[in-house]
């Protein structure tokens, strides 16, 4: 199959009107999260919740906290987490309370006209929680569009294709860089940004587009 019947598979997707009309929706709506702190911070704390946990379980909890994530102490985030049925109540509500205070540094860094992999880089080095993948989830979500989130599903339409020879089972960074090369590549040539692959890639594998 190969790169080529990757392609195929991808032009297909993006010429379903639905779907195509859905992956743009979403990115408007990404775009429009960037602009608002509270928005932006509420994303923060979903791209800590889905670390080893699934990316539609973390977006049910982000909308039973709401404003919880700004407000409750690290003890009675981590009993509301429990309560949601979350697999890892204590350490996640350690790390969104760590996030919150240094919210401010974090929202100056995202503004600050960087280089979005630099921006990246700084997210992974300074917030608990969060690897590149994990960084790139968050800044997709808040408005970027040039980096690439590297997941078990990409990784799975990756592999069946043939682009990859195994699926591994940790990502280092060297080759989360590695393999993030070959996303640009794939999204360059369908004339896409890296954010929509992501999502069209998402729905190659799951049948849904969430964020």
């Amino acid at each position: 199959m190969g790169r080529s019947g990757l392609l195929k598979s991808l032009r297909k997707i993006i010429h379903n009107k639905e779907v195509n009309e859905t992956v743009l929706k979403r990115i408007k709506d990404f775009e429009e999260i960037g602009k608002s702190r509270e928005k932006v911070f509420s994303e923060l704390c979903f791209c800590i919740l889905t670390a080893n946990y699934s990316a539609e379980g973390g977006w049910k909890i982000q909308e039973e906290c709401g404003e919880e994530f700004f407000k409750l102490d690290e003890h009675q985030l981590a009993e509301r987490l429990r309560k949601l049925g979350y697999r890892y109540p204590n350490s996640r509500a350690r790390y969104i309370v760590k996030a919150r205070s240094i919210y401010e540094d974090i929202w100056r860094t995202l503004k600050s006209g960087r280089d979005p992999s630099e921006i990246r880089r700084w997210i992974a080095e300074n917030v608990p929680g969060l690897g590149f993948k994990e960084a790139s989830h968050f800044l997709r979500n808040t408005g970027f569009k040039n980096l690439a989130i590297v997941d078990k599903h990409v990784l799975r339409v990756l592999y069946r294709y043939g682009l990859m020879r195994t699926i591994p089972q940790r990502l280092s960074k060297t080759l989360y860089l590695k393999i993030e090369k070959t996303l640009l590549k794939v999204a360059g040539e369908l004339g896409i940004s890296p954010a929509e692959l992501d999502l069209y890639l998402w729905y190659m594998d799951t049948g849904k587009i969430l964020k």
